[in-house]
């Protein structure tokens, strides 16, 4: 059954709950030590999804979150995707044994598509989401950066979102890194895009939410889902009222 899901966002840097400003690692705010609690109390507030970012990954490969994603799903019955520096199938594979719903890729995503794909028909349509975080060039083509943001790679984002809608893939979340921990709103211009080069993709708004009619908006646009960050962190956006819209 597909529906429209929000998903909490914490994204942890060296244990803490941090949110960066356009990708960039330099301008990063702290919200906290605790990244456990934060995720018990979306529970609390009826959140069913957790998207759970390993920045420290993103960056270098290698996901580190594996024992606060068990406590998070020991703790909370929280739905899970999450990732950051998946590189392997054997990522994949620890990642789902630590109770992940679904794995996160990014960068392996943009350099290696068909190794994702093969992922997507070993493990199902359910357990992959593909992130592909982009920015649009002076040209208007959307651009992909990858690890951590930062390097850009030769393939658009065009190009990969129908390569993996034609794959089989299901799940596909969507940031536009200019407005990304910027509150300054999702680009709706952006998902209308994607919806129209691929139409079978779920996709996952993400970047920029800042009210509650972001989330409504990409909920009428046909968004599968929409991503909230710092807007939740700082009490800008209820996340009941959110997740009643």
């Amino acid at each position: 059954m597909n529906g429209f899901t929000v998903y909490p966002a914490i994204d942890v840097r060296e244990g803490r709950v941090v949110r960066l400003q356009q990708g960039d690692y330099a301008r990063e705010t702290t919200y906290g030590h605790d990244p456990l609690r934060a995720a018990v109390r979306y529970a609390a507030q009826g959140a069913h999804w957790l998207h759970l970012v390993d920045l420290d990954a993103a960056k270098a490969g290698g996901y580190t979150l594996s024992p606060l994603l068990r406590e998070i799903c020991a703790f909370t019955g929280l739905k899970v995707q999450t990732g950051g520096g998946v590189r392997s199938r054997d990522d994949v594979l620890r990642i789902l044994a630590a109770g992940a719903s679904r794995v996160v890729v990014g960068s392996l995503a943009v350099q290696q598509p068909e190794q994702v794909l093969e992922w997507v028909a070993e493990f199902g349509v359910e357990r992959i989401t593909v992130a592909l975080a982009a920015r649009q060039d002076e040209q208007g083509v959307w651009r992909l950066p990858v690890h951590g943001w930062t390097e850009t790679a030769a393939v658009t984002l065009d190009q990969l979102a129908v390569r993996f809608a034609n794959g089989g893939l299901k799940h596909l979340l969507s940031t536009d890194i200019a407005r990304d921990g910027m509150l300054s709103g999702p680009n709706a211009a952006l998902y209308a895009h994607l919806q129209a080069i691929a139409p079978s993709l779920q996709v996952q708004a993400s970047g920029g939410v800042r009210e509650i009619a972001d989330v409504a908006a990409a909920k009428s646009q046909g968004c599968a889902g929409i991503v909230l960050g710092r807007a939740l962190l700082e009490g800008k956006l209820d996340l009941a009222e959110a997740l009643a819209c």
